[in-house]
């Protein structure tokens, strides 16, 4: 098997260990799935960090979060029929919606303030609620300089009005809006796949791709064109 092959299957059972209990295998769990030690996986982990598949603790080789999940307590919480999980931002929310499937419940809050937002979805789309709109402050192409600010900042709002007031409130520059809807749309594409076997990180050029497909053309989700992964 070969070393994208090893990182895939990796990524597979912790997407899986996800989904169905909500909670990560620890890295002893995952050396005992994959018939390895645990000193290779915390290798392979590493290996895993360095193409964005997995983000890390900063000094332990064991995951804090894996997109579209965090393993740790944020404002956006998934509540399921059987369990429920974290999600670093709202366009992640949708994608562990839709990974999970069925009937959910994201519980947020607009701006990330005090003013909670509870939004019903089957099978990843939102019912109803399409006049809210979600701001991505950061462009994509800087998403990977700070990847926990950029999800912090991908956040829900009732119009371009609210975002405009949070924005100068917070000292925040604007940057897009986008409908929830299309948000939703977004997140099929872009973690439709996540939860397969044969798993792989995009690519620059595949990345830009699902921003086209899903609608989001302008300069600010314009990538560096460059080989690799995103």
């Amino acid at each position: 098997m070969d070393n994208r092959a090893i990182l895939s299957r990796l990524h597979y059972e912790i997407i899986h260990g996800l989904i169905e209990s909500g909670t990560c295998p620890s890295n002893t769990e995952l050396a005992n799935r994959m018939s390895i030690s645990l000193i290779a996986i915390e290798e392979l982990l590493r290996s895993l960090s360095d193409i964005h598949g997995v983000v890390l603790h900063p000094h332990a080789s064991r995951p804090w979060v894996v997109h579209p999940f965090s393993l740790t307590p944020t404002v956006n919480w998934i509540e399921g029929t059987r369990t429920s999980w974290w999600a670093p931002c709202v366009w992640c929310a949708l994608g562990v919606a839709n990974l999970v499937g069925g009937e959910v419940r994201i519980h947020t809050r607009f701006g990330a303030e005090g003013e909670i937002l509870t939004v019903p979805v089957i099978d990843g789309t939102p019912v109803g609620l399409d006049e809210i709109v979600v701001h991505f402050a950061i462009p994509p192409a800087r998403a990977w300089d700070n990847v926990h600010e950029h999800c912090s900042l991908v956040l829900p709002f009732r119009s371009l009005e609210q975002i405009e007031g949070w924005c100068s409130r917070h000292g925040i520059t604007f940057g897009q809006s986008v409908p929830l809807p299309q948000v939703a749309r977004l997140a099929k594409h872009w973690y439709g796949f996540h939860g397969d076997p044969g798993w792989h990180k995009w690519t620059v050029s595949e990345a830009q791709e699902i921003f086209h497909r899903a609608g989001l053309q302008s300069e600010f989700w314009n990538l560096d064109p460059k080989p690799g992964e995103f």
